[in-house]
């Protein structure tokens, strides 16, 4: 089938949909597959449920004159995904990274969302089903498009930029993350600069933090490069971000010094597209952080940083140093597993029960298969194997007027302990 077809059927309806629990009326339902599904078997029941045509790549389930019979139910996802894409001919602004990448985009969506009519990727649907299909959710009337990239393999963020053909891109950092799939810090750095090697090919522009040595070490020479971060001071970080750019004050809800990074980008994208000082100063300071990330909560008599969207030994790292530079007492570290290290695991873990100790903190709980593997003799450390024998603790130990650190990755689910505390 033509792509031009596929768009003509595309034009027809009002949202794309992938799961016949979330049917929409009149949206175009993409049969995908999965491990433990077809969704070709669903073709008729997304129709019954509303769905204007249906996208099969199976012939027997050809059933209906609303089916759209393609060789690869998925490849035509992406394809229309470009397709759009190429007709809407809007700047696309991509975005990746070690840590950092969802709170980056959402902080480049409310700066340009002052000023432009924009379209952002929804949480972190940042794979090769979440990209194209927050490109197809971009309409007529948006006017700039931000797509995040997520990766833990080779060629991942190079396949993403073929389909999301961005003009504009920046990289939060490299980081200690998916070292598995990547192999090794080397690998994550070669993976991540997909993205500037794509925009260096097709002559686009660049955003590089100047602080950052091995990102600037990556670009070279390359012109078509926006630097940003001497024109933006970090005041204090208390627990709270304050900075300052073109004599104009941000006080922001983000905590840890390592959003310093991520805010910046945020300005630098702003002043680019040339939005209002002012403006770029309200959107950031009116941004709450939610969803697991560095969010600030008060639970009963406790103060908590709850940062357990997910974790890897350079944010890990970071939310210590942040947590350890505050000025707070009774300081208390709960810590869980971070995954998809691979062989590096071991030495990771008991690298961050070490580091730990760096810092005046009352208690530190370490919970997970890897940490409870790592030694520590520090009486404040306690290690339990799993998430129910640190709820049995909690529960019989229960902490009171304590400022907390949770941190771990998104397998943990360690925002299970604010129902304990």
């Amino acid at each position: 089938m033509k792509i031009e077809t596929l768009y003509e059927a595309y034009l027809k309806c009002n949202s794309i949909s992938t799961d016949t629990r979330k049917i929409n009326s009149r949206c175009l339902f993409f049969a995908l597959k999965g491990d433990n599904f077809n969704g070709n078997s669903f073709a008729l029941e997304a129709l019954k449920k509303g769905a204007r045509f249906v996208v099969i790549d199976e012939e027997k389930y050809d059933e209906h004159d609303d089916c759209i019979l393609v060789d690869n139910v998925l490849e035509a996802l992406q394809a229309l995904a470009t397709h759009h894409r190429k007709v809407l001919n809007i700047p696309v602004i991509a975005l990746t990274g070690s840590n950092g990448k969802t709170t980056t985009k959402e902080l480049i969506n409310a700066v340009l969302s002052t000023t432009y009519i924009t379209s952002a990727t929804k949480g972190n649907l940042n794979n090769h089903i979440g990209v194209p299909l927050t490109l197809l959710e971009f309409t007529n009337d948006t006017q700039i498009g931000i797509v995040e990239m997520g990766a833990n393999h080779q060629k991942e963020i190079e396949f993403l930029s073929n389909i999301a053909l961005p003009d504009y891109g920046l990289i939060t950092n490299f980081g200690k993350a998916h070292l598995e799939g990547f192999g090794g810090v080397e690998g994550v750095i070669k993976g991540k600069s997909e993205l500037y090697n794509h925009l260096k090919s097709h002559n686009k522009t660049v955003f590089v933090n100047e602080n950052d040595l091995k990102q600037i070490e990556q670009i070279g020479t390359y012109k078509n490069t926006i630097l940003f971060g001497s024109n933006i001071s970090m005041i204090s970080a208390q627990p709270f971000i304050n900075l300052e750019f073109n004599n104009t004050m941000v006080h922001t809800h983000l905590t840890g010094a390592y959003n310093y990074n991520n805010i910046a980008a945020a300005i630098a994208v702003g002043i680019h597209f040339k939005v209002d000082d002012d403006f770029i100063s309200k959107a950031i300071e009116n941004y709450i952080p939610a969803n697991n990330r560095s969010q600030i909560i008060e639970k009963n008599s406790n103060q908590i940083i709850l940062d357990a969207y997910n974790a890897n030994p350079t944010s890990m790292i970071a939310a210590l140093d942040n947590f350890g530079s505050l000025k707070e007492a009774h300081k208390v570290a709960i810590l869980g597993d971070m995954f998809e290290l691979g062989e590096a695991a071991a030495f990771e873990h008991q690298a961050i029960t070490d580091y730990s100790q760096k810092f005046e903190i009352e208690h530190i709980y370490l919970v997970g298969e890897n940490f409870y593997k790592s030694k520590s003799n520090a009486p404040n450390v306690s290690s339990f194997l799993s998430f129910e024998d640190l709820k049995l603790e909690l529960t019989n130990s229960p902490l009171r007027n304590k400022y907390l650190l949770i941190k771990g990755s998104r397998g943990m689910a360690l925002e299970r302990v604010l129902d304990v505390l």
